[in-house]
């Protein structure tokens, strides 16, 4: 019973902070007190993928809301859900959904119209607060 409840601790961390680059293994292992290695085999073994599948799935199922309701750039998208490039993003979400970032938002975007300004969605996700701490340090 503990275990289980030491592993939705770290899930609830990754649900939470999913788009937080930082957002590591050892971090997360940590915060259900396991090491590394251990954690994914009882995450894997509890929830039927890696905690790096499980991240990598929540962070796509985000850019599939951006890229159909935000203007934002593909690249935008890419770092605001917390990948740290884009050809790792590009890559992943072909993987997941069959289509590149591109090809998704073509097929499935609401239009130029109904999209959320970009400013907006940045705002909303966080991403000015990001990049000025960033540009600050």
């Amino acid at each position: 019973m503990a275990r289980l409840r030491a592993l939705r601790l770290a899930k609830d961390t990754m649900d939470r902070d999913w788009a937080e680059p930082s957002l590591g293994l050892d971090a997360v292992a940590a915060r259900a007190g396991y090491s590394r290695y251990h954690f994914v085999r009882a995450f894997k073994a509890a929830y039927g993928e890696t905690p790096g599948q499980y991240l990598s799935r929540r962070r796509i199922e985000r850019a599939q809301e951006m890229l159909r309701s935000a203007n934002l750039t593909v690249t935008e998208i890419c770092f605001l859900v917390g990948f740290s490039g884009l050809g790792t993003f590009s890559a992943r979400f072909k993987q997941q959904i069959g289509f590149t970032p591109s090809e998704y938002r073509a097929a499935y975007a609401r239009g130029g119209a109904g999209m959320i300004p970009g400013c907006y969605a940045m705002l909303f996700a966080g991403g000015f607060k990001k990049r000025n701490s960033q540009e600050a340090a």
